[in-house]
């Protein structure tokens, strides 16, 4: 029975053995230092021969505020997130062994979501038709060199030559991509720390009000001013000297004509 049951285990090896897996790791999770767990994952990338194809380091901030602790002084409090968006490829057969390494920087797991997509089929069609598209240029080609006689004909066998050669390579890009899928792992990881603050003690810069001077300088500004008007006024007056000069010999000449008119009228 024992025999059995290893002949059988091994027969369950070989078969998973000869299955193509794409696997991917989509992971969120909290950790103590953004910046730190970021250098720790890229050098647990590197050493197990993946690389980084993404990342994405941010800081959000959710509220500033200033608090004026003296005359001259501010304190400056700022709250912010940081976050970052990373995407890793490492070998496939690493997978398991990088998602543990990572495991050691998580305080707090929000999911983890691993998954393996079978593409055996899918590679075996891609390599069937790809066969398939290479016979039917090789006839194609062997068409046009031993039967092609007019032009119009050969224009069309060439057409259908290209088309297939296009099929062709088509199908061997995907096969090349599932490969490369197949062969290197996508992990995609959202990492975040607590919420942080930070403040900054600033020097304070002052407001044109508070340069305003005191109601005591006001006042005395005020009589400045308006004795300089009153200076102005008597200087406009002085300079007005000739027309008042007139002003004072009309006023005489008038006065001395009425003297004179007066008698008269009183004689009548």
């Amino acid at each position: 029975m024992q025999s059995d049951n290893a002949t059988s285990s091994k027969v369950v090896a070989n078969k998973i053995e000869n299955r193509k897996f794409i696997r991917t790791a989509d992971i969120k999770f909290k950790v103590d230092d953004v910046p730190k767990s970021t250098d720790a994952i890229e050098n647990i990338t590197r050493k197990f021969g993946g690389f980084v194809t993404y990342t994405n380091l941010q800081s959000h901030i959710t509220e500033k505020k200033a608090t004026k602790v003296s005359l001259d002084s501010t304190l400056e409090t700022t709250r912010y997130n940081i976050e970052n968006n990373i995407t890793i490829r490492v070998p496939n057969t690493q997978l398991d062994t990088v998602v543990k390494a990572i495991a050691k920087q998580i305080d707090f797991l929000d999911s983890r979501v691993i998954k393996a997509d079978d593409v055996s089929l899918l590679l075996l069609s891609n390599r069937l038709a790809q066969n398939r598209s290479v016979e039917k240029e090789s006839r194609v080609a062997i068409a046009i060199d031993t039967k092609g006689k007019k032009l119009n004909t050969i224009i069309d066998a060439e057409d259908k030559l290209a088309a297939t050669k296009e099929q062709n390579d088509t199908k061997k890009m995907e096969s090349l991509a599932l490969q490369d899928q197949v062969a290197f792992s996508t992990l995609t990881l959202q990492i975040y720390q607590p919420e942080t603050y930070k403040q900054t003690l600033v020097a304070t810069v002052k407001t044109a009000d508070e340069y305003r001077p005191h109601i005591g300088l006001q006042l005395w500004d005020a009589l400045k001013t308006g004795w300089f008007i009153l200076e102005s006024m008597l200087a406009f007056v002085v300079q007005l000297w000739s027309v008042l000069l007139l002003l004072v010999l009309a006023i005489y000449v008038y006065r001395k004509r009425i003297r004179k008119v007066a008698p008269n009228f009183n004689e009548a």
